[in-house]
């Protein structure tokens, strides 16, 4: 019986590594895995325009970036680009080595003369790679420099980012979204002034001494 038993277990294995090997067999080669060149698509070329529009709303940032196809296509999590969000007080931007990590993964076909097909918005963020350089992002939402606002706080208090900058997942240019709320004296307030912010108190409970926010 033992025997009959060795016997299987031996046949079992020679089975799965015979059919392990035809698998690997059937795998394409190295050269043939690297990234193969592609051709921008139609959705990215007007995504870009989209984001470095001038007449849209919201000002024209040095590299077309499109929230709409990264966080809205793509669904990229805000604290992927947006890294220590949720420990620090500041949200601050992507480095350039974090969009790099993605974008030189992707290799562009050539015109008839010799020239890249990538959209011009990666053409310039490998500028600011090969120069060493930041990327010079124009601030969008700015509070006065007496209000202490602390990013990590609101997440952790489970405050989606949008309560604040609005559905970015569905802007291509990232502009300040309107938005108005009236206190009960029929006085509007509109969004990042003083009354939005404590009318988001209110409706959450959560403090309204001033020393929360004025320290």
């Amino acid at each position: 019986m033992k025997r009959i038993r060795t016997h299987w277990r031996l046949l079992v294995i020679a089975v799965a590594g015979a059919a392990a090997g035809l698998f690997l067999l059937t795998l394409p080669a190295p050269e043939q895995v690297a990234a193969q060149p592609r051709t921008p698509e139609p959705d990215v070329l007007a995504a870009q325009a989209a984001a470095g529009d001038p007449d849209a709303p919201g000002p024209t940032q040095p590299i077309p970036f499109s929230h709409a196809w990264h966080a809205g296509k793509y669904e990229i999590e805000c604290l992927y680009c947006h890294t220590g969000t949720d420990r620090s007080a500041a949200a601050g931007v992507p480095s350039v080595e974090l969009c790099m990590g993605c974008h030189s993964q992707f290799q562009y076909a050539q015109d008839e003369n010799g020239e890249s097909l990538e959209p011009d918005g990666l053409k310039t963020l490998k500028q600011y790679w090969e120069n060493k350089e930041p990327i010079p992002w124009k601030q969008i939402h700015r509070l006065p420099e007496h209000v202490q606002f602390r990013h990590n706080r609101h997440v952790a208090a489970g405050v989606e980012c949008q309560t604040c900058h609005g559905p970015v997942e569905e802007m291509d240019k990232l502009h300040l979204t309107e938005d108005t709320v009236w206190w009960p004296w029929l006085l509007p307030s509109q969004k990042l002034e003083m009354g939005w912010c404590i009318q988001c108190h209110r409706e959450n409970e959560a403090s309204q001494d001033c020393l929360v926010c004025h320290y």
